[in-house]
Order: C-alpha cells, then sequence, then structure tokens
C-alpha cells in the first residue's frame, strides 16, 4: 500500500510520455529533470510503494552513518572538538559532489542516492555531535521533530487534509528562491564584512527567522509528495523510484538543519 496515495500506473508503460505540469523548488525534483528522462517504453514503470521503500533505505543508511560519525567525535579536557574535521569535510563535500552527478544522471541513481545518503549522514553526525556537546539532549530532540513533521504532513497530504494547489506551489518556490538569496547574501556579507545577518544569531528576531525557513522546509516536502505522486503517475522509468528518494533526502536533510540551529537558538535565549 502506498504511503502517498494511489496510482493508476503500476504495471508495464505502454507508451512513453510525459505531462506534468506542476511546480517544485527542490532542484532535483524538477520539471527540466523529469522532462529529460530518456524513455524506454518497454521498461517497467516507477510505482509509489518502489519509491517509499527506496525512501525508507536511504534513511537507514543515513541514520547508521550518523551513528558512526557521532562515534568519532568528541571533546578534549581543554574543550577542543576532536575527530570532527575530517567527517564534515568527507560528508559534506563527497555528499555535495555525489548529489550533483545524481541530478545530472539520474540513471545512476541506484548507485549514488544510498552513496549520497551514507554520505550526508557523516555530515549530520558530525554536526549534531557538535551541537550535542554544547546542547546536550538536542540531537534526539531535533531527529524527533524532524521525523515528526514529515509523518504529519504526509498523514496530511495523503488524507487530503492538506491539497498541494497551484498557488500554494507557486508560494512556497517564491518562498524557497527568496530564501536561497537571502543564504547567498548572508555568506557574502559575513566573508566580506564579517556581518552576520540575524538569520544566522539567537535572539527574538533569529528566532523568528528560523522559525520561517522551518516552515518553508516544510511546505517543500508537501511539494516532493505531490510531485513524486504525479511523475510517478505519468509512468516514469524504474530508476526514477531511486532518483526521487534521493530528492525527497534533500529535502529532509535540509529540514533537519534547519531544526537543530532552531533549537539551539531556544536554547541559547533560555
Amino acid at each position: 500500500m502506498s504511503s502517498f496515495g494511489n496510482t493508476r500506473n503500476t504495471q508495464q508503460r505502454q507508451a512513453p510520455r510525459y505531462k506534468v505540469p506542476y511546480k517544485t523548488s527542490n532542484p532535483a525534483l524538477s520539471e527540466r529533470r523529469f522532462a529529460s528522462i530518456e524513455w524506454d517504453a518497454t521498461g517497467e514503470c516507477m510505482t509509489l510503494e518502489g519509491t517509499v521503500n527506496k525512501i525508507g533505505l536511504l534513511l537507514t543508511l543515513c541514520l547508521a552513518s550518523a551513528l558512526f560519525a557521532w562515534s568519532r567525535i568528541g571533546m578534549t579536557s581543554s574543550g577542543e572538538v576532536y575527530g570532527a574535521g575530517t567527517m564534515l569535510a568527507i560528508g559534506g563535500g563527497g555528499g555535495f559532489i555525489i548529489a550533483l552527478t545524481t541530478a545530472f544522471v539520474p540513471r545512476w541513481s541506484s548507485v549514488t542516492a544510498p552513496l549520497y545518503a551514507i554520505l550526508e549522514g557523516l555530515f549530520i553526525g558530525s554536526i549534531s555531535a557538535i551541537f550535542e556537546l554544547s546542547y546536550p539532549g538536542i540531537a534526539t530532540q531535533a531527529s524527533a521533530l524532524t521525523f515528526g513533521v514529515f509523518i504529519a504532513l504526509l498523514v496530511a497530504y495523503k488524507t487530503r487534509m492538506i491539497r498541494v494547489t497551484e498557488t500554494f506551489r507557486s508560494a512556497v518556490v517564491i518562498a524557497t528562491l527568496g530564501l536561497a538569496l537571502v543564504y547567498l547574501v548572508s555568506l557574502l556579507l559575513r566573508f566580506v564584512t564579517n556581518y552576520y545577518v540575524p538569520l544566522f544569531e539567537g535572539g527574538i528576531i533569529g528566532i523568528g527567522l528560523s522559525l520561517i525557513v522551518v516552515a518553508i522546509a516544510a511546505a517543500n516536502l508537501l511539494l516532493d509528495f505531490d510531485f513524486i505522486e504525479a511523475v510517478a503517475e505519468e509512468g516514469a522509468p524504474k530508476y526514477m523510484e531511486w532518483y526521487s528518494a534521493f530528492g525527497l533526502m534533500v529535502t529532509l536533510i535540509w529540514l533537519y538543519i534547519e531544526v537543530l540551529r532552531l533549537l539551539a537558538k531556544l536554547r541559547d535565549s533560555d
């Protein structure tokens, strides 16, 4: 049984076709990306059930990798964190390269998507451990909140308590693009002028901005659900199950990191 909804096309695809007029701000799940699929009319179709299974596998790999990174990071008696640098470099840098590779060559996703999950696990496991050293218990809270939001939105989407309308899609895409611009400008200001934009600071403004970012990340999950369901109904090739699962992982990891940062700001404000 599918966790997203029903799909009409679970058998062999009779003819290559593509017509999904939906918007998503996730670059891995963009219309342009799916429009570039090399169709094979005799191949097996992508299904929602298959995509859900692959999402579960990627999450398991990511969690196992994160726990490994977590176990290798600690703090010396002088208060210096050790073991994080290598994990962050391998996980962050390697994950970025694999993500680009997957985005440009979706057919490789059955190999690159699991590799991405493992590398990102090293990255978020390292970040989580660093935060945990300063804010005990924060990683567990962030994980619980992230998966809680994921499950709640999935149920709301499946039962159609929340409907992804064209207006909703457009609003989320615009908000996400605007946020990406803010991130870019903030980083430039940080490197050029050493000025911290409130988005990265604590206090009432920083917490409020983080809440907005978390809300935007969560809204992107709904767009991902909707787009994956639509493309599955169009009869995308079987390998796109891996690619779609990879795209959803990108959003989930972003949401987790933003939740982690929000909780840290809330701890600082106490």
